[in-house]
């Protein structure tokens, strides 16, 4: 078995586990008693929207990783990749751990930006590695502007 096979999930899981704590930190104490607007999604819906984004993003890294024609690019990819995992996590720690809802609203959008940038790199390499990744700016961008909108409710 290739090393990456289990590096990538790996990197995934952990990056899961690390926003996962970072967000029950804050949602029993301070989550609940912040404004939301009323169509936030229940924490289930986004727990299921995550769970699948990670499984996409871990499988567009695989597939990615294993393309010939990437060998090149892959110091690069790598690099975004760990990136976008960072700002992910931090955002959940930014968010839910340290309550600065609006440091949070800028970091989402650096964090989209990043998955716009791996779906760039990786569309001519894998057209679905990167279609694979399209979901999650998706969800990003959607976050970014849930988040923007608890922001101006909670001043």
């Amino acid at each position: 078995m290739k090393p990456n096979y289990a590096i990538i999930p790996l990197v995934t899981v952990l990056t899961a586990v690390l926003g996962s704590r970072f967000t029950s930190s804050g949602l029993g104490s301070w989550y609940s008693t912040i404004n939301l607007p009323s169509w936030t999604p229940p924490g289930g819906v986004i727990g299921l929207v995550w769970t699948t984004i990670f499984t996409l993003t871990a499988i567009s890294a695989l597939i990615l990783w294993n393309t010939p024609s990437a060998r090149l690019k892959l110091p690069t990819f790598a690099a975004v990749f760990l990136l976008n995992a960072a700002l992910n996590v931090f955002w959940s720690y930014l968010f839910f751990s340290r309550h600065q809802i609006g440091a949070a609203v800028w970091e989402a959008i650096v964090l989209d930006l990043t998955v716009i940038v791996l779906i760039v790199l990786a569309w001519p390499i894998s057209r679905l590695a990167a279609a694979l990744l399209v979901p999650y700016a998706a969800w990003v961008a959607f976050a970014s502007y849930l988040t923007y909108s608890v922001w101006k409710l909670n001043p």
